[in-house]
C-alpha cells in the first residue's frame, strides 16, 4: 500500500468510505446467504399456546430464477411466491390471505412467527422448521391397529358446550391417511396425517387456518377425538362409523323471507363504482350473487371454480356478482385484500365491497335473507330476476365425491336457468 495514501484528509475519506463498503457488503452477503430459502421439502411445526404442535409441509422450488414455496396438504399445493427480505428476516405473504410466514433461515434450518394481520396484534404463534424432512408426524410410526377409513357421523362440541353436526370421510394406506370433516357451512378441505397403532392424527395449513384433528376409538365402531385450531382454540369431538350418515340440505338452510322474490343491493365495486342488482347489466340476464370473503378457504375454494366457468359461459348471458365481506375495516383496507384474490384467481366477474365479515352484518346488508349462515353462500337468480336456489356453504375439492356431486349438480341448475327465455 502506498504510504503517501494519508497524506491529505480526502484520500483518508476515500480509503475509510471504501473499506466501510467492503463491510457492508460482507455482512450483507452473509445475512443474504443465512437468509436463502433452500429449495427442497420443508416440515414446519406451529407452536400453540398449550404447547400442542399443528405440523404441516411445504415445499421450496426454484421458478423463473426465483425461489416459490407451496402448502402441501394431501393432493393440494397452493402457491406461495410472494417472499421478499426485510432486514435479517425473510417476509412470506400467503398466498390470497392477509397473514405472513416472517422468518430467519439459517442452512437447513428456520424460525420465526406465523402472524395474521386480519386480525389483531396478539395472534402471532413461533413455529421452527426443517429442511429435507418430509414426516408429517412420526418418521416410523407404529403399525396401524384400528381401521379409521370410511365414513362417520360426528358431532364437534365447543367449549362453551356448543354443539354442530359432521361427516368424516377418511382413507388410509397402511399408516397414511387422508380425508376431511363436511358441516352445514362448508368443509375443513384436505387434511392428511397417519395412523400410529390406534390413533388418528391430521393436520393441514391453508396460509390462514392451522388445523390438528386427534382421536382415539372409544369402541369398534366410535370415536374420541380433540380438534386444535390456531393460537388457542380447542373443541372435543365424537364420531360413530355410519355409511349412510347425512347433513342437512345445503339448499334449504338459507332462504327469503316470506313476502319476497327478489333480492335488492346497492354496493361499491373495487373502483368505487355503485353497483345495484337493478342494472341493465344484470337484466335478463342469470346472476349468480356470491356471498365471499378473501380470508374464506371454502370461498377460495368455490372461486377457483367459478371464475373459469363464467370466462367459459359468460357470452351465454351469465352475470356474477361476488359480494366481498371483509376483516379488514373498511373500504380503503378491505379493496387490496379483493384485488389480491381477483388477480390470484383472474376472477372476471363483478367483486363489490359489501361490509365487514360478520354473519349478522351481512344479513342486514340482505335483508331479504332469513339469515346468513355460511360464506360463501350462493344466490342463483334467474332472467326475470327471482331467486330459484340459495346454496349455503361449499364441499371443495378435498371432499371428493361430494364436490363431483356438487358440481353436477350447480351444472346441472346452470343449464335449466340458462335456457330460460324471459
Amino acid at each position: 500500500m502506498n504510504r503517501y495514501l494519508f497524506n491529505t484528509p480526502a484520500r483518508l475519506i476515500l480509503f475509510l468510505a471504501l473499506a466501510l463498503t467492503q463491510v457492508i457488503t460482507s455482512c450483507n452477503s452473509s445475512t443474504s446467504e443465512e437468509n436463502s430459502l433452500q429449495t427442497g421439502t420443508w416440515r414446519v411445526g406451529l407452536q400453540r399456546t398449550d404447547g400442542v404442535e399443528i405440523p404441516f409441509i411445504m415445499e421450496a422450488e426454484a421458478k423463473n430464477g426465483t425461489t416459490v414455496l407451496y402448502l402441501v396438504n394431501g393432493e393440494e399445493r397452493i402457491l406461495v411466491d410472494d417472499i421478499k427480505q426485510e432486514g435479517d428476516s425473510l417476509k412470506i405473504r400467503l398466498h390470497i390471505f392477509d397473514a405472513d410466514l416472517i422468518a430467519k433461515v439459517n442452512g437447513d434450518k428456520m424460525a420465526g412467527r406465523f402472524v395474521r394481520n386480519d386480525l389483531d396484534d396478539r395472534y402471532s404463534l413461533p413455529f421452527t422448521a426443517e429442511l429435507g424432512n418430509n414426516t408429517r408426524f412420526k418418521a416410523n410410526p407404529a403399525p396401524a391397529t384400528f381401521k379409521f377409513d370410511g365414513k362417520w357421523e360426528v358431532v364437534f362440541t365447543d367449549q362453551d358446550g356448543k354443539s354442530y353436526d359432521a361427516i368424516g370421510v377418511f382413507e388410509e394406506e397402511g399408516n397414511d391417511v387422508t380425508g376431511t370433516f363436511l358441516t352445514e357451512t362448508g368443509d375443513y378441505r384436505y387434511l392428511e396425517g397417519q395412523i400410529e397403532g390406534n390413533e388418528l392424527k391430521l393436520s393441514t395449513f391453508d396460509g390462514n387456518h392451522a388445523y390438528l384433528f386427534t382421536a382415539k376409538p372409544a369402541n369398534d365402531s366410535t370415536l374420541k377425538g380433540d380438534f386444535y385450531s390456531g393460537m388457542n382454540g380447542y373443541e372435543s369431538w365424537t364420531a360413530k362409523r355410519n355409511p349412510d350418515a347425512q347433513l342437512a340440505s345445503a339448499d334449504t338452510l338459507t332462504y327469503l323471507k316470506p313476502g319476497f322474490e327478489t333480492l335488492n343491493f346497492t354496493f361499491p365495486n373495487l373502483e368505487g363504482k355503485p353497483v345495484s342488482l337493478s342494472d341493465d347489466k344484470y337484466k335478463n340476464k342469470v346472476v349468480i350473487v356470491q356471498l365471499l370473503g378473501s380470508w374464506c378457504p371454502n370461498c377460495m375454494d368455490e372461486t377457483k371454480f367459478l371464475a373459469p366457468y363464467f370466462a367459459e359461459n359468460k357470452d351465454r348471458g351469465l352475470e356474477i356478482i361476488g359480494l366481498g365481506f371483509e376483516r379488514a375495516q373498511g373500504y380503503e383496507n378491505a379493496v387490496p385484500r379483493l384485488k389480491k384474490m381477483q388477480e390470484r384467481f383472474d376472477i372476471q366477474y363483478d367483486l363489490l365491497y359489501a361490509g365487514s365479515a360478520d354473519k349478522e352484518a351481512a344479513a342486514k346488508a340482505l335483508p331479504a335473507l332469513n339469515h346468513v349462515l355460511s360464506f360463501p353462500t350462493t344466490i342463483f337468480i334467474g332472467r326475470d330476476g327471482k331467486v330459484r336456489k340459495i346454496h349455503t356453504g361449499f364441499s371443495g375439492p378435498g371432499t371428493g365425491k361430494y364436490y363431483e356431486e356438487w358440481v353436477a349438480d350447480f351444472n346441472k341448475t346452470m343449464e335449466q336457468l340458462l335456457a330460460e327465455k324471459n
